[in-house]
């Protein structure tokens, strides 16, 4: 898929509404890249050349409001496609970048690869599996992943099953503001998306995937040679929905799943 150094085509924003996600090449330079993956070592206090010290197949990484992640984050292109995909004036600029997943070449079964969706409210559980969501994404614009490192079919990329977010969508309609939590959404094992075709989020250091809140998706154990880092934010929206503004492609892609035009 091309893309516009002015924003977004039509054909992009239409699979984003279809497919539930859109691929930016280049989307942040390879300066910053390096810059972040040199910040994150030094946080993991490991190195990208001693692999006798990638003793886990994950390493996980907060927040981080550095510089470069900073920057990362809002490129002017990433700005005008925030606005493309979210809406102008209704996402949050970002401070930095996190959570980083960092995953290393190993047999071992890293404990996290199952099928599911970002919760964006009721965080404040201790148990994560009562994170919920709602039909009108509360508190999540987007789900970002940010490639800090070249990563091919072998790196453990993410898994996107495609145009899943439609059947959450559909899932979640019947209960409103309220949601439904993750353990509800997960009771059947995301059998109702496990027949979309499964995408793979590759690409060289600087792509970020743009997606849908409520796309399906999934980690994967690392088979190749060298570590890969990734961020996994969420684009926070600027306020609550309000039924006055345009749609946006968001929202369209969650209208036209629930069959409300």
């Amino acid at each position: 898929m091309g893309n516009l150094s002015s924003g977004l085509s039509a054909a992009q924003i239409e699979h984003f509404i279809d497919q539930g996600y859109v691929r930016l090449d280049g989307a942040f330079d390879a300066a910053l890249a390096r810059q972040g993956r040199e910040a994150l070592w030094a946080q993991i206090g490991l190195t990208p050349d001693a692999p006798e010290g990638w003793t886990r197949p994950v390493v996980r990484v907060g927040f981080m409001a550095g510089a470069p992640f900073a920057a990362a984050a809002n490129t002017k292109r990433l700005h005008i496609a925030y606005d493309a995909l979210a809406g102008a004036g209704r996402w949050v600029k970002p401070s930095g970048l996190g959570s980083f997943a960092i995953r290393f070449p190993s047999p071992d079964d890293p404990g996290d690869t199952g099928w599911h969706v970002d919760m964006s409210f009721g965080t404040e559980s201790p148990d994560f599996m009562q994170w919920r969501a709602n039909i009108l994404s509360c508190g999540r614009a987007l789900l970002m992943l940010f490639l800090f490192s070249d990563v091919g079919l072998d790196d453990a990329p993410t898994r996107l099953r495609a145009g899943s977010h439609a059947h959450i969508a559909r899932q979640l309609l019947p209960w409103g503001e309220e949601g439904l939590s993750l353990a509800e959404l997960a009771a059947d094992g995301f059998a109702s998306s496990a027949h979309c075709p499964e995408a793979l989020a590759t690409g060289a250091a600087g792509t970020v995937y743009l997606c849908h809140p409520f796309l399906v998706h999934a980690a994967q154990p690392h088979r190749g040679t060298r570590p890969r880092l990734l961020a996994q934010p969420a684009l926070l929206p600027a306020g609550s929905f309000d039924p006055a503004l345009a749609a946006s492609p968001v929202q369209r892609a969650i209208r036209g799943a629930c069959g409300l035009g």
